[in-house]
């Protein structure tokens, strides 16, 4: 027992002991501590199509780095600084002081990424509710949230730091922005006016995740609503990203909105086609598009002789396909094309090409 009195820089050897075995059990306990505290989590907010290692893999590693910061908190207690190292208090600037707040800092923000990782866990969990549900609303409003919260949860963990570690009264300090507020608002005037964009999507909404849209030059799917920006999928697979603001202030096509999307070409043939075939073939494919069964049936549309070209007699093909989807609209034409060219070779007609003039 002398042994465990005897001093060693000023700390008994039973309070280094105490010091060491915390910080060991801290080690050796937090992957079992996390383990268990996100299964706990899980159980609570479980998913069937959730598996319960995604709650796991979010929240192991913030869970590991929180426990072992807390078992150096309490292992600290046990010891003290040496009066032989004449270091500056912590109360007072100086190396402990930085050391104290500099791990004060850690412990907070290892909190506020518990707290994220939990807020990504519960978005992953409603968003797979959402799926289950017909309305596209909740698919958009979910990811928006999440981010939202994720914005708030940091701005929460700054002030904190600010009151909690530096002694700073945020109140006051919010409070007292003034022109300074002023300032920073208008340095972030984008930032806010995509933010308000964002809320006016959501009020109005002219689109959901999903639909397909027409934006200026670029065409694609909404894959995700964000507070700041839009991402679409374009459909040569590029993901483009638009500032909401500029969204709301330009006009916008929503082609998921629309009953039927029409398919329009022309059908040429050679100009020594006869009268009686032309008639033929623009009668027998207004037939075929008719009777197709993805038609528009309330406007389908209309096969016309169109023009005597240079080279050609030119057919209008047009038809309204019952669909909002580019691939459905795709997979008509080529049935009907297919068609077309069998109508056209049972007419023994020839589709034309161009010809040339030698001008002497």
């Amino acid at each position: 027992m002398n042994f465990l009195s005897q001093s060693i820089l000023e700390n008994t050897v039973i309070d280094l002991l105490w010091f060491t075995g915390i910080c060991v059990f801290g080690v050796l306990i937090k992957r079992y501590f996390s383990i268990v505290l996100s299964k706990v989590l899980y159980r609570v907010l479980r998913h069937d199509k959730v598996p319960i290692y995604t709650c796991i893999e979010l929240l192991r590693k913030p869970l590991e780095v929180f426990v072992i910061l807390t078992a150096i908190w309490l292992a600290s207690y046990h010891i003290k600084v040496p009066k032989a190292w004449h270091l500056t208090p912590v109360e007072h600037f100086g190396i402990l002081m930085v050391i104290w707040k500099t791990f004060q800092i850690m412990l907070i923000m290892s909190f506020s990424w518990i707290l994220i990782r939990i807020t990504k866990f519960l978005a992953i969990v409603f968003q797979e509710k959402a799926a289950l549900t017909e309305s596209k609303l909740d698919d958009q409003f979910v990811p928006f949230t999440k981010d939202l919260v994720i914005v708030a949860l940091v701005l929460m963990t700054f002030f904190s730091m600010l009151g909690i570690v530096f002694k700073i009264d945020v109140i006051a300090l919010i409070t007292g922005l003034g022109i300074g507020g002023l300032a920073i608002a208008l340095a972030a005037r984008e930032t806010l006016e995509n933010l308000f964009a964002s809320f006016t999507i959501f009020l109005d909404l002219p689109f959901l995740v999903g639909d397909t849209i027409l934006l200026d030059k670029v065409t694609g799917d909404v894959e995700k609503i964000g507070f700041r920006s839009t991402r679409i999928r374009t459909g040569d697979g590029s993901l483009v990203t638009v500032p909401n603001r500029l969204i709301t202030a330009q006009a916008l096509e929503n082609l998921s909105q629309r009953n039927y999307r029409r398919a329009r070409y022309a059908l040429r043939l050679r100009l020594d086609t006869p009268t009686e075939a032309v008639k033929a073939i623009v009668n027998d494919i207004q037939t075929l598009v008719e009777s197709h069964d993805k038609i528009y049936h309330s406007d389908p549309g209309k096969t016309r002789f169109d023009a005597i070209g240079d080279n050609s007699l030119d057919i209008l093909v047009s038809y309204h396909v019952a669909t909002n989807s580019i691939v459905v609209l795709n997979e008509v034409k080529e049935e009907i094309n297919y068609q077309i060219l069998s109508i056209v070779q049972k007419h023994q007609a020839q589709l034309a090409y161009p010809t040339f003039r030698i001008i002497n």
